[in-house]
């Protein structure tokens, strides 16, 4: 492993139990085949905060692929990772690093709620620093989320992009009001763009006008209303009603 300076800043380090559990099913999903086949599968976990509880959570999660997978999880403040090390197992550690990943090549980063807390500037030198350095095939999945995990969104972006591939939106649809909740918890690359004439702004509008339409589908259950605004809407996603059932829908990246 290379030895150097942890690239990036100490953030809040805010997290809660079960907060980013949306986004780690959508991982066990989406990079299955990428866990399943790959030679060293490393999964690093970075800015874990202030308790490492959402890396043992990913951990646990995603050992059901590969039993002999490794997760790492990274923070810069060394007090956090010093804290964290109780925490250890086989299969899991926790070191000093930043999006310069500890010298490591993983097949997944999952980096959620950090680059939220930087200047929009910043997104895109850590996103080519942590694609750079993915195995093959791998993939970088950043995005942020409300505390309590009931409204999130992340951008994946594949080993050696420059930007994202596709925009995920998940939400608890029970607690769901409107699709425009999403604004307040976009990727920092898009929060700042959400305004007219933007592709974003488009999509949420969208989203929005879709979700008043069909507010007489609420009768049958917020599931059945989510469903018929992303049909109503009618564009392209990349994934399909199963996962709109949970909650989720991923669009090309906009």
């Amino acid at each position: 492993m290379v030895s150097q300076r942890p690239l990036g800043d100490i953030t809040r380090g805010t997290t809660n139990p079960n907060r980013l559990r949306r986004v780690d099913r959508w991982i066990a999903w989406r990079c299955v085949n990428t866990l399943s086949e790959s030679r060293d599968p490393l999964v690093i976990d970075l800015g874990f905060g202030a308790t490492p509880i959402t890396t043992v959570e990913l951990y646990d999660r995603l050992k059901v692929i590969r039993p002999d997978m490794r997760v790492v999880g990274l923070e810069i403040d060394p007090e956090r990772v010093s804290a964290a090390k109780q925490y250890e197992k086989m299969g899991l550690a926790f070191e000093r690093g930043g999006f310069e990943l500890a010298g490591m090549r993983p097949t997944i980063v999952r980096a959620f709620n950090v680059l939220r807390q930087y200047d929009e500037s910043a997104v895109a030198p850590a996103w080519s620093s942590m694609t750079s350095r993915l195995a093959d095939k791998g993939f970088l999945i950043e995005g942020t989320c409300d505390e309590l995990g009931r409204v999130c969104t992340w951008a994946a972006l594949p080993a050696g992009a420059s930007e994202p591939v596709s925009l995920t939106l998940a939400a608890k649809l029970s607690t769901l009001d409107s699709p425009a909740v999403f604004a307040e918890r976009l990727p920092k690359a898009l929060i700042h763009h959400n305004v007219p004439g933007e592709p974003v702004h488009e999509l949420l509008s969208g989203l929005e006008e879709a979700w008043r339409h069909n507010a007489s589908v609420g009768v049958f259950g917020p599931r059945q209303r989510w469903l018929a605004t992303i049909q109503r809407l009618g564009r392209p996603t990349l994934d399909g009603p199963s996962r709109w059932r949970l909650g989720e829908v991923t669009y090309p990246w906009p």
